[in-house]
C-alpha cells in the first residue's frame, strides 16, 4: 500500500460550476505511477464545492448555477451577513453538495465516466483562490 498527498491552489473562478478535471490531473502527476488507487479530493473551503458531472456540455454548469442560484441566494431569514449577501448562500451550497470526492485510479488514469468531470462550485461572487487535499491510496 502506497499513499501520496498535495494540496492543490486553484485560481480564482467567478461565480459558478468549473470544470476542473485538467487542473487535478495536472497538478498531481503522481496519480500515473499508480495502478490502482482511490484519488481522495477535500475541499479547504465552506463557500464552495466538489462535484461530479458533465463534462462536455456547458450549458449543464450554467444551469446548475441557475437552479442553485433560485433555490438559496436572498433569504430574508439569513442571519450571517457580516461577509455579504452572497456568504450565507455559498455556506448552504457548500453544505448541500459537499466539499469532497472519492474518485478510483486505474492503470495511472481517472476511471471516469465519458461524460464525467469534476466541478469546483465557486459560490462567493468572488471567493479567490480554493485549495484541495489530494490524496491517493494504492498501489
Amino acid at each position: 500500500m502506497r499513499i501520496e498527498q498535495t494540496t492543490l491552489t486553484l485560481p480564482p473562478f467567478p461565480r459558478g460550476f468549473h470544470l476542473i478535471t485538467d487542473h487535478i490531473i495536472e497538478g498531481f502527476p503522481a496519480i500515473g505511477d499508480f495502478d490502482t488507487a482511490i484519488l481522495h479530493l477535500f475541499l479547504q473551503h465552506t463557500s464552495a464545492s466538489l462535484s461530479l458531472n458533465e463534462n462536455a456540455d456547458p450549458t449543464v454548469r450554467r444551469d446548475l448555477e441557475a437552479l442553485c442560484s433560485d433555490l438559496f441566494d436572498d433569504k430574508a431569514y439569513y442571519r450571517h451577513t457580516y461577509e455579504g449577501t452572497d456568504d450565507m448562500p455559498a455556506h448552504v451550497k457548500s453544505a448541500m453538495l459537499g466539499v469532497s470526492l472519492n474518485l478510483p485510479v486505474t492503470k495511472g488514469r481517472l476511471n471516469l465516466g465519458t461524460w464525467q468531470g469534476i466541478y469546483l462550485g465557486e459560490h462567493r461572487d468572488r471567493g479567490g483562490s480554493r485549495r484541495i487535499v489530494a490524496t491517493l491510496t494504492g498501489r
